[in-house]
């Protein structure tokens, strides 16, 4: 069965700046061939929920990740060594360990600190316009999982710095120069995590960098290499799409005049489901086998449309309207299945106090410029979010 061929330049800016009707669109077809990206995609919840649970497709082909470029190996090597690119028994492994410090008890017991820092850091704005991303949505964040891995708070902006420049690489699109700021951050970042490592193992404490070096020094034998690339990914994946989740809520919010509503649970799942900071994940495919007509080949890959698939009219009705207040709408913008993200508690509950504490503090807050967004899909996030008390 040959598949719909589709175009879009991914950086286009029309589309940047609302992707939705594009979305809209493939949804009209269960599987579409983007052009542009040269893979297969899905925007339908229910093929997007199969696909993310379907052990035939994983992160890892079933050969193996193949040899990366030369260029690039140093930061390859990082990646790959992740548990969010690798699959059982490694991966089982691996999450298990991360797991014990993301659960829900102990994520719960952060509120307190998550709000002070929150209140500390709105105390900081300045007065008449500010951006709300550079004041709050990106160092409460940061801030937040440094604290959780036992790193110092004042190298936040070393985090952020070598953050953005990995996270870069999952572009499409990407240039040479994105490369080479890659590689540097993973140089600097694994030069740095390693430093902090041989310094838990003479006093470890009670953070979770200490957990993974325990973990390295005892029956579970997690790898140097191991430990360098899960602390990192945690501090990457830990706030990057927090960041966008914060700031995109706030935007839908004030744009439409529902700011002020008071922030609870369903607040949070809405916003996450509505514009949400991650729109494509993908799979490769492990397991030749056949999905709704479609035979897709061991080695090839197929990308979910998380974003489309929130907006899907057979999960909720007019999902296009953004709705506080709405009953829960399930949601896929922390994956699903094996690699269903382990910091989602941590980042419903930023995303919650970040909400409460603005409102709280601001509670006329308007915009004071139309926000655009940064032209780096696939993850969805604004340049800046210029708001006025």
């Amino acid at each position: 069965m040959s598949l719909p061929r589709f175009s879009q330049d991914p950086r286009a800016a029309q589309f940047v700046q609302d992707p939705y009707p594009t979305y809209r669109h493939l949804r009209g077809h269960p599987f579409v061939m983007w052009e542009d990206l040269d893979l297969v995609v899905t925007a339908r919840a229910d093929l997007t929920q199969a696909i993310l649970r379907d052990r035939r497709f994983g992160r890892e082909p079933a050969g193996g990740h193949p040899p990366a470029r030369p260029e690039i190996e140093t930061f390859a090597r990082l990646d790959r060594a992740a548990m969010l690119d690798r699959e059982p028994p490694d991966h089982t492994r691996l999450r298990a360990l991360v797991l014990r410090a993301f659960t829900s008890t102990r994520v719960a017991r952060l509120a307190p600190w998550i709000e002070a820092r929150a209140a500390q850091l709105l105390d900081q704005a300045p007065d008449g316009p500010f951006d709300l991303i550079a004041t709050l949505a990106e160092p409460l964040p940061v801030q937040v999982i440094a604290h959780m891995m036992g790193v110092p708070l004042a190298r936040a902006p070393d985090l952020l710095n070598w953050s953005h420049a990995m996270v870069a690489m999952y572009q499409p699109g990407r240039e040479p120069e994105v490369e080479r700021r890659a590689v540097a951050a993973a140089e600097a970042f694994g030069d740095y995590i390693g430093g902090l490592i041989a310094a838990r193992a003479r006093a470890p404490g009670d953070d979770l960098l200490s957990a993974l070096v325990r973990a390295h020094q005892g029956e579970e034998r997690l790898s140097h290499l191991e430990v360098v690339a899960n602390a990192i990914l945690l501090l990457n994946a830990g706030h990057e799409a927090t960041v966008h989740g914060i700031a995109n809520g706030v935007k839908a919010l004030l744009e439409s005049g529902q700011y002020g509503a008071a922030p609870n649970d369903a607040m949070v799942e809405e916003v996450l489901r509505f514009d949400p900071p991650l729109h494509l994940f993908t799979r490769h495919v492990r397991e030749a086998c056949d999905v709704v007509g479609h035979h897709f080949a061991q080695g090839k890959q197929v990308g979910v449309l998380l974003a489309g698939a929130a907006r899907d009219p057979k999960l909720c009705p007019q999902p296009d309207n953004f709705r506080p207040a709405r009953a829960p709408c399930p949601h896929v913008s922390f994956g699903a299945g094996l690699h269903f993200c382990v910091g989602a508690p941590l980042a419903r509950l930023e995303i919650l106090i970040a909400l409460r504490t603005l409102t709280a503090r601001f509670p006329q807050l308007r915009l004071a410029a139309p926000p655009i967004y940064a032209n780096r899909w696939h993850f969805r996030g604004l340049n800046a979010l210029m708001v006025r008390a």
